[in-house]
């Protein structure tokens, strides 16, 4: 979807409640304009100083009125109608100039609101507007030659002819004015009420693409959780049910021990599994196994001694809560490396140590291997690890310890920083 060349903008025509609109100000103005025209007939208040017959008043301004009611649809022949009728109404000397001058503004205004051509709507104003102040200077004219009567009361300091002139042509360049500007305006606040909702179109769109790739990138991140949990589980599965084959015959006891904890291995990969299923179901049922964190490191480690390695668990600094993506990728790391010790590093013992820094939590997994923990770059493994720690803003050291062994070393902010 292509932004509008804004500066081309055509405002679209008026809908079914605005075009009933019409017709209910076209009626309040006829109502208004009658009894003004009634009300002035009877006070003899006449603009001209004599009238036509009442009924052919009124008349005119139903003929003024009636074009209101397309306004919206036809602005450029409602403006020119209705000036061409205040001409005439005029010429004809009807009794109140207030209503007509009214209906007039009204038709002006709405052509600077709404008609699409924007330079016909330009040049019609202002064609209209110098033809009214033509009319204006025949009728001063036509004043100043006719027969001059004294106003009583006319005491100011400007002389009678010349205050008529200025008091008209003021009048005047102020009413139109006005109508021109207002006009402008409300075509200027409809075109900025269609970009305002362009662009709130466009953010929706924005939100529902990134939205669909936070999902496509969460689905990525529960695909490597999945790696994380069958390649660990099926790994001490796999070492357990090997130490039972060997002992089965020799010590059934210890056997029964190493398939036990294949059992409880599989039991806990199963529920993990399926809580992390549940996530990808659009449907998923509530109440599903809570993502692993921080207090699930215990059995994590105890199912890596069950597998014959030697495990010692430290936490350094004052333990925290910590955001629970935090804690789950901190377990994934501490997993990954884990599973990686089993399959390639033919330890011995691994260290794994927790420290709550001021502003981070930092996992540490060192053990006496061949330095080979590392899988060979295939699957997710260390790269894994490094895409989800980079989602936190992370760090990750991972490589051969001096001397001997495989160390890796997960940063993780658990302080967000706020930009300026």
């Amino acid at each position: 979807m292509h932004e509008p060349v804004w500066n081309e903008w055509q405002r679209p025509g008026p809908t079914p409640a605005q075009r009933r609109r019409d017709v209910i100000i076209a009626v309040i103005v006829v109502l208004c304009a009658v009894e003004a025209t009634v009300l002035v007939n009877s006070m003899g208040a006449f603009a001209f100083g004599q009238a036509p017959d009442l009924r052919e008043q009124v008349a005119w301004v139903f003929a003024l009125s009636l074009p209101l009611v397309v306004r919206r649809r036809y602005p450029l022949a409602v403006m020119l109608v209705v000036s061409a009728l205040f001409i005439a109404a005029q010429w004809r000397q009807v009794g109140d100039t207030l209503a007509p001058s009214a209906i007039l503004f009204l038709a002006i205004f709405t052509v600077g609101a709404w008609e699409r051509n924007r330079g016909v709507a330009r040049w019609s104003r202002i064609g209209v507007i110098v033809a009214m102040f033509l009319w204006l200077g025949f009728g001063l004219v036509r004043a100043l030659l006719g027969p001059r009567e004294a106003l009583k009361g006319a005491e100011g300091p400007l002389d009678r002819t010349l205050a008529s002139v200025l008091y008209g042509l003021e009048f005047n360049i102020f009413f139109f004015l006005f109508a021109y500007v207002a006009g402008e305006m409300a075509w200027t606040a409809a075109r900025r009420r269609a970009q305002l909702e362009f662009q709130a179109e466009e953010l929706r769109r924005s939100q529902e693409q990134n939205t669909r790739g936070a999902i496509a990138a969460e689905r990525m991140r529960i695909a490597r959780d999945l790696h994380d949990v069958v390649a660990h589980h099926v790994s001490v599965m796999g070492i357990q049910a090997g130490a039972a084959r060997r002992v089965l015959d020799s010590d059934p006891a210890l056997a029964r021990d190493s398939l036990q904890t294949v059992e409880q291995t599989a039991r806990t990969a199963i529920n993990e599994l399926r809580g992390l299923l549940g996530v990808l179901r659009a449907d998923a049922e509530t109440g599903s196994k809570a993502a692993p964190g921080l207090d699930d490191l215990p059995e994590l480690i105890e199912n890596a001694r069950a597998a014959g390695l030697e495990v010692s668990h430290g936490v350094y600094g004052s333990p925290r809560d910590v955001p629970s993506a935090v804690a789950l990728s901190a377990y994934r790391v501490v997993q990954e490396a884990l599973t990686n010790v089993v399959k390639h590093a033919a330890a011995r013992h691994v260290d794994v140590r927790v420290r709550f820094l001021d502003s981070a939590l930092e996992v540490e997994i060192a053990d006496d291997g061949r330095g080979a923990s590392a899988p060979d770059g295939s699957g997710f493994g260390l790269v894994g690890m490094r895409e989800r720690l980079a989602v936190h803003g992370g760090s990750l050291e991972a490589g051969p310890r001096r001397g001997a062994g495989y160390l890796v070393r997960a940063s993780l902010p658990t302080v967000v920083e706020e930009k300026a």
